[in-house]
């Protein structure tokens, strides 16, 4: 992508870390072993644009439910924030309230069209797990949302990647577009919903992709 001048233009890349974190780890890759600067770099090469910086949005565990697992993702994000040109964003995942967890159960309950001999019977039983913990990554999806608009009505950037397979993002990505800047997205394969792909310039991050041009 070039502008008038024929020069290639600055790009930001907005990586939804929970998304990708997970599908790498589904790919049998561990996502400790990819190195995310060359990961921006060969992007950004495959849309013929510089790159300018990268943003990686990502929720923080509970030290409570397992100390292992959230040092394993401070740590994890400690390194990469070293990198040159990358912000990371971070969020604390959050427990729902009993009485968010009431509402829920209550309206699932509802659903299932249960006869009043059978309702009272499952109602008891699961209230009765109404102390079980529900973990939600909160906020993080919102606030790559509301970054990238901002990023393209404040001209902060002429071009914004979006990582993540998540179709959700549609209607940010078009206010950016909207606001004359350029938009492209990429993914691995699994997850990658078919609405962004079909909206956008796209590039599908595979396994021999991520093996040949980004590890560390």
């Amino acid at each position: 992508m070039t502008n008038d001048s024929g020069n290639k233009i600055d790009a930001i890349i907005f990586i939804d870390g929970n998304n990708f974190y997970h599908n790498v780890k589904n790919m049998r890759i561990k996502p400790s072993r990819i190195d995310f600067k060359k990961l921006s770099e060969v992007v950004c090469s495959n849309f013929n644009v510089n790159w300018s910086r990268t943003r990686y949005y990502n929720s923080i565990p509970n030290v409570e439910d397992d100390k292992e697992i959230y040092w394993k993702h401070i740590n994890f994000l400690e390194e990469l924030g070293k990198l040159p040109k990358f912000d990371i964003i971070t969020r604390k995942i959050q427990r729902s309230s009993s009485k968010e967890l009431l509402a829920e159960k209550r309206g699932i309950i509802a659903n299932l069209g249960l006869c009043k001999n059978c309702k009272p019977l499952v109602e008891t039983n699961c209230y009765d797990c109404i102390g079980s913990v529900k973990l939600r990554e909160k906020g993080i999806d919102v606030k790559i949302a509301v970054d990238m608009v901002e990023f393209a009505v404040k001209d902060k950037c002429n071009c914004i990647i979006l990582v993540s397979g998540d179709a959700d993002f549609i209607p940010a990505l078009k206010l950016v577009e909207e606001n004359k800047k350029s938009v492209c997205s990429a993914f691995l394969r699994a997850g990658y919903a078919y609405e962004l792909r079909n909206n956008f310039k796209f590039l599908i991050i595979g396994n021999n992709f991520i093996m040949e041009k980004c590890l560390k």
